[in-house]
C-alpha cells in the first residue's frame, strides 16, 4: 500500500476481509453493455463485496440537453443508498472494478467528495485478484446493521462549466486552471468521437489519457512515473480534470494524488455537458503533416 493508503494490492486486501469494519464495493461496468456489471457480480465477486452501478448509483438521471452523460449523484440520495448498504464513518472502504480502475476511481472520488476519509482502490482490480488465485463467491452480502454515513459535500473539489468558460472568455494572462482531458488522443483532437455528438476538446486543455497511468498489467505506475506525466503549475494555479462524462477524469485525479501532487479539481459535467450549449467554444487539433 502507498503511504497515503490510496491503493491496496489484492493480497493485502484479502487479509482485511475478516475485519467487520471493512466494506468492499464492486463497481464493474461497461458503457457498451450497461447490464454487464450486475450480471458479472451475480456470477462471481470478492467475498463480502456489494455491487454499485455507475448509471443507477454513482450518477444522477441524465437531463437531455442540460447535463452530461453521468451527472454527479445527489448527495442526499447517494447518502441514503450508502446507508442502505450499511456504510459507516468508521469503515475502511475498498473498491474494485475489472482492473483498470476507471470506475473504481469514480466511487473513490465520490466518497472523498462526500467526506469519507478512509477509501482505497484495489490496484489491478478483479484481474489482479484472479491472477493471485484469491477466493471469489456468488453469495450476496447484506450487512446486519444500518449505516451511519453522513454526506458532507466539499464543493471546493469541483469547478462548473461557467467557471471554465469564464477563464476562456476573460483571456487571462495566467489562467487559474490547467485543464487536463483524460480521453484518448483521437477524441481530444476531434479526429473521432464514438460517444458524443460533437468532437473536439475544451480550448486550452491538454490531453492526458488516463490509460497512461497504468502499466502493462493494468496497475498504477510508481509515483515518480505518474508525477512525470503531469504538467507543472504555477503558484495560484490548480489542475482541473475532465473527460467525456466525469468518470475517467477521476482516474487522473487519483493518479495525481498517488504522485504526491495536490488534489486536482473535477469538472464533473465534462465534455458531454460542455457541448450541450452550442455557444461554448470547441477546439480541434489539426493532424500533423505526414
Amino acid at each position: 500500500m502507498t503511504d497515503s493508503s490510496l491503493l491496496i494490492s489484492a493480497p493485502q486486501a484479502v487479509e482485511q476481509l475478516v475485519d467487520a469494519d471493512v466494506l468492499v464495493f464492486d463497481v464493474r461496468f461497461k458503457l457498451e453493455d450497461p447490464g454487464y456489471g450486475a450480471q458479472a457480480y451475480t456470477e462471481s465477486h470478492v467475498p463480502g463485496a456489494i455491487y454499485l452501478d455507475l448509471d443507477r448509483d454513482l450518477s444522477s438521471p441524465v437531463i437531455p440537453g442540460v447535463t452530461g452523460r453521468h451527472p454527479l449523484p445527489d448527495p442526499d440520495v447517494f447518502e441514503a443508498r450508502l446507508r442502505e448498504m450499511g456504510l459507516r464513518h468508521s469503515d475502511r472502504v475498498m473498491i474494485y472494478d475489472d482492473g483498470p480502475g476507471f470506475y473504481a476511481a469514480r466511487l473513490w472520488w465520490l466518497l472523498t467528495w462526500l467526506g469519507h476519509g478512509n477509501v482505497s482502490v484495489i490496484d489491478g482490480g478483479l484481474k489482479a485478484w484472479r491472477e493471485a488465485g484469491l477466493p471469489l463467491t456468488t453469495e450476496r452480502t447484506v450487512r446486519a446493521w444500518p449505516g451511519d454515513f453522513t454526506a458532507r459535500p466539499d464543493d471546493t473539489l469541483l469547478v462548473s462549466a461557467d467557471d471554465v468558460l469564464s477563464q476562456i472568455t476573460e483571456q487571462r494572462e495566467k489562467p487559474g486552471y490547467v485543464l487536463l482531458d483524460a480521453r484518448a488522443q483521437e477524441r481530444f483532437r476531434g479526429e473521432q468521437e464514438p460517444i458524443d455528438p460533437v468532437a473536439g476538446h475544451i480550448p486550452g486543455a491538454a490531453c492526458l489519457p488516463c490509460s497512461g497511468n497504468l502499466d502493462a498489467e493494468g496497475r498504477y505506475l510508481p509515483p515518480q512515473e505518474l508525477r512525470a506525466r503531469f504538467p507543472d503549475v504555477d503558484a495560484g494555479q490548480s489542475l482541473v480534470c475532465y473527460c467525456g462524462s466525469g468518470v475517467t477524469a477521476c482516474h487522473n485525479i487519483l493518479a495525481a494524488l498517488i504522485a504526491g501532487l495536490p488534489m486536482p479539481r473535477l469538472y464533473a459535467g465534462s465534455w458531454s455537458e460542455w457541448i450541450t450549449v452550442p455557444e461554448r467554444p470547441v477546439a480541434v487539433t489539426a493532424p500533423e503533416a505526414g
